[in-house]
């Protein structure tokens, strides 16, 4: 597969700060925290906007974050979902070896899909992953204090860059564009974003909304490597997602399947000039991609529920732990 060129355009940044404390905390690469138009962000907006930019972007504190992300949320996401979980074409994943970053991009369904698929990564194996970054909107877990809380307590603080939804605060969403980019010209670093821009309710789960320009814009400004991912079987009440995990038949009824498909090939597009149009169409072409994993993902879960994907399966979560605990070789990316 032709893989684009790593060198990607430059973007710059409004260079005024909120205040000179917010600039102490601000700073990736040493971009400043810009000055949103009116209305202003509200205290609690601006406090956990601060606290993003430290735990995120500090050498310090985001190492910090990684070792809690592997020692205490892979842990609990694990027990929440690992026994019905399955993972499909993850092993190019694990032999890759990335010169930039990786943008995992979605469908999305759950609160929890990042955290899952990310777990799917780790536990298989994938050796490459130093840091996370999953932007996501900002409506509760930046404008409510229990919401920054909830981030904080459940993944470190890795649901970042906040996107508002209020034209007003549009610049913010410029910049938090630009700090995406910034993160996946780092080799080891795992971005996530769901090309739809927010979480699909209708009643069919291999449906998507319309992709929007952002994740294409990110894509052909950034020029990571890019990894389709389906993923199907997850609810949004955690009780009941913990229950269900423990059910004697979760993998025959409700098992949570991960589809991840080949690199995306965008090379085409980045001879073209940029412009929202040529997004619209890679964020297009993205969303393809993962519809067509849909397919694949349908498939193993019509074998899952006739029980031709027995429980010794090497293709289940706890089974590639379990392999990978013993020395074993991983399935062909193929498997079944």
């Amino acid at each position: 597969m032709r893989l684009p060129p790593r060198r990607a355009a430059r973007c710059t940044a409004p260079a005024s700060a909120l205040s000179a404390s917010l600039r102490f905390l601000g700073g990736y690469h040493g971009r400043p925290m810009i000055q949103p138009s009116q209305p202003e962000l509200s205290r609690v907006e601006r406090m956990a906007l601060a606290l993003g930019r430290w735990t995120n972007e500090r050498p310090l504190p985001k190492k910090a974050q990684w070792l809690f992300l592997n020692a205490v949320s892979r842990t609990w996401v694990r027990g929440v979902v690992a026994r019905r979980t399955y993972v499909h074409g993850v092993e190019a994943l694990c032999t890759l070896e990335p010169d930039r970053g990786v943008l995992l991009v979605a469908n999305h369904r759950s609160f929890f899909d990042q955290y899952i698929a990310v777990l799917g990564l780790l536990d298989s194996g994938v050796p490459w992953i130093r840091a996370l970054s999953f932007p996501v909107r900002a409506n509760f877990f930046y404008e409510r204090p229990a919401g920054v809380l909830i981030n904080l307590l459940v993944g470190g603080g890795v649901m970042y860059p906040p996107i508002f939804r209020d034209a007003p605060r549009s610049e913010l969403n410029r910049d938090a564009l630009r700090r995406v980019v910034d993160f996946l010209r780092t080799p080891g670093h795992l971005a996530g974003m769901h090309p739809e821009g927010r979480r699909n309710k209708g009643p069919d789960p291999y449906s998507m909304l319309r992709a929007q320009p952002g994740v294409g814009e990110v894509i052909l400004r950034a020029r990571p490597l890019v990894v389709p991912l389906f993923i199907g079987g997850l609810g949004n009440d955690f009780l009941a997602q913990a229950r269900r995990n423990f059910q004697s038949d979760a993998r025959r009824s409700e098992p949570v399947i991960l589809c991840f498909g080949p690199l995306l090939d965008y090379s085409e597009f980045t001879r073209e000039r940029p412009r929202l149009t040529l997004y619209k169409r890679v964020a297009d072409r993205a969303r393809e991609e993962i519809l067509r994993l849909g397919e694949t993902e349908r498939r193993l879960r019509s074998m899952a529920r006739a029980g031709t994907l027995p429980d010794d399966d090497p293709g289940w979560l706890l089974e590639r732990l379990r392999a990978r605990r013993r020395g074993a070789v991983s399935p062909p990316c193929d498997a079944p």
